[in-house]
This record gives structure tokens, C-alpha cells and sequence, in this order.
């Protein structure tokens, strides 16, 4: 098995289905909300810094790969979790985990934290930061939603107090599909046990090369979807205590990304143009997208600008700015569908017929995955 980016590993792991044309903005249907829950669980010992650099570099891009997706015509509700292990820095007791993030819908907190870790140590508990993982964070109870865990790291899966193979059994009783990750060889990685898990967890098995730069292929449309993603912010009408944070945080997160390259930025950019980002517990727009009744909130928690308004003012106020948004995203998401051919056609001419090839056999794993639960993308 060739090594893989760690974007690609979660793309292989975690795509379900054929792609379909999807207007990335569009309403959900009406009737019960599905989930796709997801927990990366990565190890901050004292070699992974390769590994998280491609977690936080790559993180927009594994959101993005849930933009379009559907179940029986609905809209899922995604959440991101993240834990770490293996560093010395935490609790000998805890088995050196941490649960960094739970599972959540606040994309501008995990990202956050994930730009906060740093390598230590350390003793890598694989067994047990999966028990923790399943135990410890709120994983829907209904057997049709998509439910899983990646966990990346490179020593032997065997260590620990927690024996794996109960771990993983534990995971599958619950519904939950375990994807391993190994950076390393795929000698070691079986070897180690990596690849015996995922076969007991009903998961994939892959290999990386953690100190891989990952490349970017430039395209036109970069700049005016970098630009774009920065005008999409001032449509925020942030509300409550929380609002000066969280105004920060996503502006922090931006800068981050940027940071991190210009494809990252760029895919940032996309997150924020779809329905996964949302933000109701800050931004007035989504709040009342999801059903708060702007006119009848405290005029205490409303922005400056909105405490002197009428209540048919402070509706008409937020409508605007969410026929802003609006405007804006479907920018981003014509300009993305014309990115996405452009690098098509580049990855084409640089990576020839037989890495097209290597393309071909993720996808068709990670559409057998799944399949199993009937999501669509």
C-alpha cells in the first residue's frame, strides 16, 4: 500500500457514496435530522509533530468532504470530536488522554484547539484512548446514522492497560466504525497491530508519511475564495456573552488557516460557504435560521447597533445580512466547482494514469464503507 497524505486517509475512510451535483447552501429537508459524527483521535507523542501539522493544515478539507452529503434527501448534522494521547504532559492515571474537544458543531473551537497541541512524551494507550472515546462523548443512539472514529499515531496498536481488540469490539456494539491510521510503513503498521484493528473494527487501514508536505495546487479562483471567505464574516451578528470571543476566535481561525497555506485557507473559506458551519449559539443568522425569535431576544443580549431597534427592525436587520451570506456562499460555491474541475484537470497532468489509479481504489473503498449506512455526497 502506498503512503497517503492524511487527508486522504480520512477521504478513504470516511466518503460514502457516488458524488452528486448539490447546491451546498440549500435547505434541508423536513423530518428527522441524520448525523455523521466524527472523532480523530491523534497522537501528540514526541514524533507526531508532522502528524498534527497535517491534521490542522487538512481539517477544512475533511469538513468540506461532508458539504454535500445527504441521507434519504435530508441534510445531516455534522460533529467533529477531537482527543489526544500519548503525551507525557497529561495524567499518568487518565493514560495520558485527553479529551481535547467534544463531539460539536463549533468548527472554530476544534480548529482552535487543534492549533494548540504540542508533542511530549510519551506512552501511546491505542486501546484505551478508543474506550475513552466511545465512552466519554455523546454518540447518537440511532443505528442509521454515520458514526466513526479515525485514530492516527505509530506505535504498536498492543499498548496499554486497555486490551484493543475489547476496545474496538466495544466500538462496534455501539454502531461506531474504527479507522486506523499508522504513520509509518505498512510492514509496522501490521505488525503493530494498526491493521488488525481496523479488520476487528469493520474500518480501513492506512498508511502515511507524516512528514509529507502536502501540496497544493494553485488555481485561479484561489484569491477572489480566500477574499470572499473574509467578506463572509462581516454578515455576522454576534449576540450574548460569548460574543466577543467568539468574533475572535473566527477571525483567529481564518488567520490560521491561512497560516497554514493558501489551500487551507482557500478550504476554510468553502467550510464557511456551506451548512456545516454554523454558528447559532453566537450569530444572530443562524439562530434564527434554527428558530429563535429575534425580535422577543433581550435587547441586553443584542449587539450595540440592534438595542435602540424596533423588534420589526432587528428582523429586518438579520434578514439582510442572511441575504448577504447567502449571496456570498453561492460566490464561493461557484468559484469552488470551478476550482475543483481546474485541479482536476492540473492533478491529471501531474500525476499521470497510475496515481489516478491509486484515486480510484480509495474512492471505491470509501464507497463501500459508506454505503453501509445509506449517506449520500
Amino acid at each position: 500500500m502506498k503512503r497517503l497524505s492524511l487527508l486522504s486517509c480520512c477521504v478513504a475512510a470516511l466518503l460514502a457514496v457516488p458524488a452528486v451535483a448539490e447546491d451546498r447552501i440549500a435547505a434541508p429537508a423536513e423530518g428527522p435530522e441524520p448525523k455523521i459524527q466524527l472523532a480523530i483521535l491523534i497522537d501528540t507523542s514526541s514524533s507526531m509533530d508532522g502528524l498534527i501539522n497535517q491534521t490542522r493544515e487538512q481539517l477544512w478539507k475533511i469538513v468540506n468532504t461532508f458539504a454535500t452529503a445527504k441521507k434519504n434527501g435530508k441534510r445531516p448534522r455534522f460533529e467533529l470530536a477531537l482527543y489526544e494521547y500519548g503525551n507525557d504532559s497529561l495524567s499518568r492515571e487518565g493514560n495520558f488522554i485527553r479529551m481535547v474537544s467534544p463531539l460539536t458543531t463549533d468548527l472554530d473551537k476544534v480548529s482552535e484547539q487543534l492549533h494548540k497541541l504540542r508533542t511530549n512524551g510519551g506512552d501511546e494507550y491505542c486501546g484505551a484512548v478508543i474506550s475513552k472515546a466511545v465512552t466519554q462523548l455523546e454518540w447518537s443512539k440511532s443505528k442509521g446514522d454515520l458514526k466513526l472514529i479515525y485514530i492516527a499515531g505509530n506505535e504498536p496498536f498492543s499498548q496499554g492497560p486497555v486490551n484493543y481488540v475489547t476496545a474496538v469490539k466495544n466500538a462496534i456494539e455501539h454502531g461506531i466504525v474504527v479507522n486506523t491510521i499508522h504513520a509509518g510503513d505498512q510492514g509496522s503498521g501490521i505488525s503493530g497491530k494498526w491493521k488488525d484493528a481496523a479488520m476487528l473494527a469493520d474500518g480501513n487501514f492506512l498508511t502515511i508519511d507524516q512528514n509529507r508536505a502536502i501540496a497544493h495546487v494553485a488555481a485561479p479562483q484561489d484569491a477572489e475564495i480566500a477574499r470572499l471567505g473574509n467578506e463572509l464574516n462581516k454578515t455576522y451578528v454576534a449576540y450574548g456573552d460569548d460574543a466577543p470571543a467568539a468574533v475572535a476566535r473566527q477571525e483567529a481561525q481564518d488567520k490560521a488557516a491561512m497560516g497554514m497555506s493558501m489551500g487551507s485557507g482557500t478550504a476554510r473559506a468553502v467550510t464557511k460557504s456551506s451548512a456545516n458551519y454554523k454558528n447559532s449559539n453566537w450569530d444572530l443568522v443562524d439562530a434564527k435560521k434554527d428558530g429563535a425569535d429575534v425580535a422577543k431576544m433581550p435587547a441586553a443580549a443584542l449587539p450595540a447597533p440592534m438595542r435602540a431597534m424596533k423588534p420589526a427592525e432587528r428582523v429586518e436587520f438579520v434578514e439582510k445580512k442572511a441575504k448577504e451570506r447567502t449571496e456570498i456562499q453561492e460566490k464561493i460555491s461557484r468559484l469552488n466547482t470551478e476550482r475543483e474541475q481546474f485541479v482536476k484537470a492540473e492533478e491529471k497532468k501531474s500525476t499521470g494514469k497510475k496515481e489516478a489509479t491509486l484515486d480510484s481504489a480509495l474512492l471505491e473503498s470509501a464507497k463501500a464503507q459508506g454505503a453501509k449506512a445509506d449517506f449520500a455526497f
